[in-house]
C-alpha cells in the first residue's frame, strides 16, 4: 500500500456505523435520559462529542507514521498499566455497574482499560517482531509476553470487569496464534484457561448465578435472568422490518443498557432482520477491510498491529452478539430497572 493512503471503503464505513449508532444511542436512551436526567438528549450529546473527537483523532493519527509506536511501545503499556492501578484505588477511580474501572470527569468517564487493550496490541506487535526466532521456543518465546498478559488481565479482573479482560486476553492469543506459535500449545493453555474460568466462576457468585440463568433464565426472571429475557423479548417480535424508528417497546424501563450492552437488540426491535443485516455487513466490511490491511501491510510490525486491532474489533463485536442473542452468558452483575430505579 502506498504510504498514507485511504482505504475508503473502511473510512466510509467506521463513518456510517458511527452514525448510525449516534442515532440509535437517542432511540435507546431518551426515555431513561429524560427520566433520570430530564434531558432526553443527554447520552446522545455525549455520543456526538465522542464522535467528534474521534474523527478529529482519526485524522491527527493518520497523519503519523505508525511505525513510531514500535519505539514508544513499552512507555504507551506502562501508562496504562499505571491507569490500571491508580483505578482501583478508591477516591481515585469511580464505581459503576459494580466495577471500579472507571475515571470520573465531570459527567464522562474514561476506562483505562479500553487504552490497555490497544497498548498491549501495540506491545505484543513489536515483540513478536523482535522475537520471531524464539517464538517456536515456549520458555524464551511465549510465556513472557503471555505473562504479562495475564497479568494485566489480573489487574483488569480485581475492577472486576470479567468482558474486557477477556477479549484483551483472546486478542493476545490470536496474535501469538498468527505469528507462529505452535497450535498444541493452545490446546494446552485452553485446558489451563477453562479450570480458570472455573475458578473465577467459584470465586464470585453473580458469576455462577449468570451461568445458571444463561442456561435457563426463567429460573430467576427478575434477578440473573432478567437481562436475556428482556433482550430476547426485543429481539424476538422485531420481524422482518422491525416496529420502526423510536418504537422500541423494551427501552421503556423493561431492558436494562439499551444504550450501550443491549442496543443491538433495539436495532433489531426497531428495524427488525433487515436492520441487524445491515450492521452487520458494516461490521463485516471494517473486518475484512482490516484483515486486507493486515496482508496487505509491508513490514511486520504493521502486519501484526493491523491484524491485532482488527481480530480484537471482530472478536468484540461477536462476542457482544452473542450475549445479547443468549448463545454465551451475560457478564457482569445482575441489573434490572427494578434495583436502577
Amino acid at each position: 500500500m502506498k504510504k498514507h493512503s485511504v482505504d475508503l471503503l473502511l473510512l466510509i464505513s467506521i463513518i456510517i456505523i458511527s452514525l448510525f449508532g449516534i442515532v440509535m444511542i437517542f432511540s435507546a436512551s431518551y426515555i431513561w435520559a429524560e427520566y433520570k436526567f430530564q434531558d432526553p438528549f443527554k447520552f446522545v450529546k455525549n455520543q456526538g462529542l465522542f464522535f467528534l473527537i474521534g474523527m478529529v483523532g482519526l485524522f491527527v493519527i493518520s497523519k503519523f507514521d505508525y511505525k513510531k509506536y514500535y519505539d514508544k511501545a513499552n512507555l504507551i503499556l506502562g501508562i496504562c498499566m499505571a491507569l490500571l492501578i491508580l483505578v482501583l484505588i478508591p477516591g481515585i477511580g469511580t464505581v459503576r455497574n459494580g466495577s471500579r474501572s472507571w475515571f470520573g470527569i465531570g459527567s464522562f468517564g474514561i476506562q483505562p482499560s479500553e487504552f490497555t487493550k490497544l497498548a498491549l496490541i501495540i506491545f505484543t506487535s513489536k515483540y513478536l517482531c523482535k522475537n520471531e526466532k524464539d517464538m517456536g521456543r515456549i520458555k524464551k518465546g511465549v510465556l513472557p509476553i503471555l505473562g504479562l498478559t495475564l497479568f494485566i488481565f489480573g489487574l483488569i479482573m480485581l475492577q472486576p470487569d470479567f468482558g474486557t479482560g477477556t477479549i484483551l486476553v483472546m486478542s493476545i492469543i490470536g496474535l501469538l496464534f498468527v505469528g507462529g506459535v505452535d497450535f498444541k500449545f493452545f490446546l494446552k493453555i485452553a485446558v489451563i484457561g477453562i479450570a480458570g474460568v472455573v475458578a473465577l466462576i467459584i470465586a464470585a457468585p453473580y458469576r455462577l448465578a449468570r451461568i445458571l440463568s444463561f442456561l435457563d433464565p426463567w429460573k430467576d426472571p427478575l434477578g440473573s435472568g432478567f437481562q436475556i429475557i428482556q433482550s430476547l423479548y426485543a429481539i424476538g417480535p422485531g420481524g422482518l422490518f422491525g416496529f420502526g424508528f423510536g418504537n422500541s417497546r423494551q427501552k421503556h424501563f423493561y431492558l436494562p443498557e439499551p444504550q450501550t450492552d443491549f442496543i443491538f437488540s433495539i436495532i433489531s426491535e426497531e428495524f427488525g432482520f433487515l436492520g441487524v443485516l445491515i450492521v452487520s455487513a458494516l461490521f463485516l466490511t471494517i473486518i475484512i477491510r482490516g484483515f486486507h490491511i493486515a496482508r496487505n501491510s509491508k513490514d511486520l510490525f504493521g502486519k501484526y498491529l493491523a491484524f491485532g486491532i482488527t481480530f480484537q474489533l471482530a472478536f468484540q463485536a461477536v462476542m457482544n452478539l452473542m450475549v445479547v442473542t443468549g448463545l454465551i452468558p451475560v457478564t457482569g452483575y445482575a441489573r434490572n430497572w427494578e434495583k436502577i430505579v
